[in-house]
């Protein structure tokens, strides 16, 4: 055997080489066929199918672990079990790092660790979003404290780029322990039926911690999280879906905090008249009706993407476009609790707004709501510890604000779900709305109580107080009046006074107050 100093130079190039193959070779080959068995990609056809074709760069490819603690020295982990580097999603830079779960089960040891910290502060430096392509086995016991030290500079690196570069995380393999923490601290999360799994403990360790019988898929599964934790943004059915659904989410995201978000060409008519809306309300107030349907049909050529679309139903949250502009739409659902906000609904409605002040998205607010969710499940729960999160995220962003109140803006929904004095920079009312403390019975029977309790018919006195508190609120005219709304607007018209409200603002600019932070209730 030839000592380095004696080869050639050609025969160098070919060490290196081959030394490269048998990297890009990957783990274990039997894993990746079983694993292409179940419908499942490779780490590295993940990545090759997600970047432009060509446009891939890896960083780190070489990157071995240290240790040679319990046959550590022995050990192949190629590439450290993650495939770092940047490339092209439909032409724009993107960062990303995706986990090998046939190198020593995609573990997170030290290098593996540093190595994904690696990434994201390069993602942060040169303001690329940074995908996470998450399938491990978790930690790496061999490397005991090496490793553990090194989650904590990688959680920290996460940390440290939230709000200066998208981040998200595709669950598509399992996600377990301390190594749940990862795809979390992403702003979004899209995971795959059947093989993604996220938890702070597997099923075994609940047993024995607990004595809980319960499976992967109860504990861990997709509705785990899509549903009832809220964890999961996006469901996808397999791989591939998995990462279209991630470049569409791209697509309506700049690349970083500095950057206003991509606009697109459109021959949706920014002042295209709908008749339909006219008509779409019931003619009942307490009548539920599918708030989709409007977004539907204002948004450019009826699209949109919704986030956490199973979780906290009766708000919805979602990207669409006005004009070819990317915008975020929160509104109420009539069809699940009649709108009224719960906790899980404030912090989804929260979380969103946020994301979208952070990164320069406008965003739109349409109103079918209520109120708060009242009773002693949702008191306890600490509905106005988390309510007031929306009002915090209503007004301290900077992004264009509008409102539409297409129906019920009533008691705490009129503040948590965007008014004129929350910072609505425009605040639009169709003929139908409502806005008032709360229901004119419920008024009548407060403020008239004891006119009612001492009439010689109550109930007629009762109908009478009523009826002068729906004339006088429980329509848009007084707020009108006062300057509380700029318009009363015909149904029709709604994507038209939308699209010129966010022309108005294009170059809209606030002036906060100086302040280190601001406590939000968490």
């Amino acid at each position: 055997m030839k000592w380095l100093a004696d080869k050639t130079t050609a025969e160098k190039i070919a060490e290196a080489q081959g030394k490269r193959e048998r990297i890009l070779q990957m783990g274990n080959t039997r894993l990746i066929e079983e694993r292409h068995q179940k419908g499942q990609m490779s780490a590295r056809e993940r990545v090759e199918y997600f970047f432009d074709p060509g446009t891939f760069t890896e960083v780190g490819l070489w990157v071995k672990p240290r240790s040679t603690d319990f046959g550590m020295d022995k050990r192949e982990v190629p590439a450290e079990g993650v495939i770092t580097g940047f490339g092209k999603v439909n032409g724009r830079n993107v960062m990303v790092a995706s986990q090998d779960f046939t190198a020593m089960g995609g573990s997170a040891g030290e290098y593996h660790c540093l190595k994904y910290a690696h990434a994201i502060d390069f993602a942060k430096m040169k303001g690329f979003p940074f995908v996470s392509m998450i399938d491990s086995g978790g930690l790496r016991f061999q490397e005991g404290m090496d490793a553990m030290e090194a989650y904590s500079v990688l959680f920290r690196a996460q940390n440290l780029a939230s709000g200066i570069v998208p981040e998200i995380a595709l669950l598509m393999g399992p996600c377990l322990g301390g190594h749940g923490y990862l795809p979390v601290m992403h702003d979004f999360v899209i995971q795959v039926k059947e093989t993604g799994y996220l938890g702070i403990a597997g099923p075994a360790v609940v047993k024995a911690e607990i004595s809980e019988e319960i499976g992967l898929e109860e504990l861990a599964g997709w509705k785990a999280h899509a549903i009832k934790s809220g964890q999961t943004h996006v469901v996808a059915e397999n791989d591939k879906d998995c990462l279209d659904k991630a470049k569409e989410l791209l697509s309506f995201l700049p690349s970083n905090s500095k950057q206003a978000p991509p606009c697109i060409k459109t021959s949706d008519d920014p002042d295209r008249i709908i008749a339909e809306l006219d008509t779409i309300l019931p003619e009942r107030q307490d009548q539920p009706w599918d708030m989709h349907k409007l977004i539907s049909r204002i948004a450019d050529d009826g699209k949109f993407y919704e986030i956490l679309p199973y979780h906290a139903r009766n708000i919805i949250t979602c990207f669409t476009r006005f004009g070819g502009r990317p915008v975020g739409i929160v509104a109420g659902q009539p069809m699940v609790m009649g709108g009224a906000l719960t906790v899980d609904a404030a912090d989804k409605g929260a979380r969103f707004i946020r994301f979208c002040d952070m990164f320069n998205i406008p965003l739109l607010a349409l109103h079918d709501s209520p109120a708060m969710m009242v009773g002693s499940e949702q008191e306890w729960k600490g509905i106005l510890r988390h309510g007031v999160k929306l009002l915090y995220s209503w007004s301290n962003a900077t992004v264009p604000l509008i409102a539409v109140s297409v129906r019920k803006a009533n008691g705490g929904s009129y503040h948590g779900m965007l008014n004129k004095s929350m910072g609505a920079d425009f605040f639009f009312a169709w003929p139908t709305a409502t806005m008032f403390g709360g229901t004119a019975a419920a008024a009548a029977s407060i403020v008239c109580a004891k006119e009612i309790r001492e009439a010689p018919n109550p109930e007629e006195v009762r109908i009478k107080r009523t009826t002068e508190f729906k004339e006088l609120w429980e329509n848009p005219y007084r707020a009108a009046e006062r300057g509380y709304v700029d318009d009363i607007i015909t149904p029709r018209d709604t994507r038209k006074m939308v699209n010129r409200a966010l022309d108005a603002l294009a170059d809209k600019i606030v002036a906060m107050p100086a302040r280190k932070a601001y406590n939000i209730t968490l």
